[in-house]
């Protein structure tokens, strides 16, 4: 086991703090922070800001210069070793006279999992691997999950009253929330590879499910936008109204069902029809999933209402539930969050509370499903 100094995790503590920069420009890369030290000082630091661009590794190596050799390198995740849209970051590292290479984890992607790491040991240079892993899991987890298991992070967003209802029962629901819950919701749109809807959103409500600039409340957010994540609309019986806004935004929509596509649909670039097969009078959620994580979708948000919130929650597909929880009473002939016909004790659904803020009038509740043998 190796023994972490006080000065080892000052320096991986900040590699994840920079890494947080990229939160909502990376996709599909992952979130990485590295930081060059030498002589117990920080040289210089970097993160990976954008797919396309250099990875945290090269930034930091060129801010260094050649002050590089001879220095320790802190990064979050190994080090890449092939070829992609940009060259191996460890044979930066390696040319650059690094000496040290300590790492937070270790890539997922089993195809090259350890062999930036080898790469690394190869030319001489030293490595020390797990520092701070908890925290540098945390930066990503979508991209963890889909290497690991070929399946996106799936985040599901609710916001309701203190008695637990979403909308009034004629699905009037503007606005349970104040606006800084409804900004922050925009920022967990921004962090997303995708977001997923039922066909009643765009029936009831022409739903858009952009990203506002305007509503972010951040100081890049006009770069944020210009990334809008999937949107995905579940459609099992082909409903969508051929006036949807959605139909003629930016961006790109994929529309899923279990029948084929109707020729306005078909005719329109900017929108897939992908159909699969039904599933308990329904789409089949695990193939959806498995086919957003063949697109690379890391992190997705579902943002719907009860019937498929249910559908979600009863699969155990939900990994994170985000709750939005307004400080008002709905009554009884409001609509719930969930449907789940659940008729024992037994049979509850239980999670576990990992994050809780005041967010204006309302609280924001984070929670995780726990497992059956906790």
């Amino acid at each position: 086991m190796t023994d972490w100094s006080a000065a080892d995790h000052q320096f991986m503590s900040r590699a994840v703090t920079i890494a947080w920069q990229g939160l909502y420009t990376t996709e599909p890369n992952p979130r990485v922070g590295c930081v060059l030290v030498k002589d117990g000082k920080l040289i210089a630091e970097g993160y990976h800001r954008k797919a396309g661009e250099g990875h945290a590794e090269v930034n930091a190596l060129r801010r260094a210069a050649a002050q590089a050799k001879g220095c320790t390198a802190y990064v979050t995740l190994e080090p890449c070793s092939h070829f992609g849209k940009t060259p191996p970051c460890a044979n930066a590292l390696i040319d650059a006279g690094v000496v040290e290479v300590v790492v937070g984890m270790v890539d997922p992607n089993p195809q090259v999992s350890g062999n930036g790491l080898k790469k690394l040991q190869q030319a001489g240079i030293r490595v020390r691997c797990g520092l701070m892993e908890a925290q540098c899991r945390q930066l990503n987890p979508g991209f963890i999950k889909r290497m690991a298991e070929g399946m996106p992070f799936v985040r599901l967003k609710m916001a309701a009253s203190l008695d637990g209802r979403t909308a009034m029962a004629s699905g009037e629901s503007q606005w349970i929330t104040g606006p800084l819950a409804r900004q922050d919701v925009q920022r967990l749109r921004a962090r997303s590879s995708a977001i997923i809807s039922g066909i009643a959103s765009i029936i009831h409500d022409d739903a858009s499910l952009t990203v506002r600039e305007a509503e972010l409340g951040l100081d890049n957010a006009a770069e944020i936008a210009q990334r809008q994540p999937l949107r995905v609309i579940l459609d099992s019986s082909a409903r969508m109204p051929e006036q949807a806004k959605l139909l003629s935004l930016p961006g790109r929509t994929l529309i899923v069902s279990c029948v084929d596509a109707p020729e306005f649909v078909a005719a329109n670039d900017s929108v897939e029809w992908l159909k699969l097969p039904a599933y308990n009078g329904g789409i089949d959620l695990q193939r959806l999933l498995q086919a957003l994580a063949s697109r690379e979708c890391n992190e997705v948000l579902v943002e719907t209402g009860a019937t498929l919130a249910g559908a979600f929650m009863a699969a155990g597909l939900v990994d994170e539930l985000v709750l939005y929880q307004a400080m008002k009473l709905l009554g009884s002939n409001a609509r719930p969050m969930f449907l789940l016909p659940l008729d024992k004790m037994s049979e509850q659904k239980q999670l576990q509370l990992v994050d809780s803020r005041v967010l204006g009038d309302d609280l924001r509740l984070t929670l995780i499903p726990r497992q059956e043998n906790e």
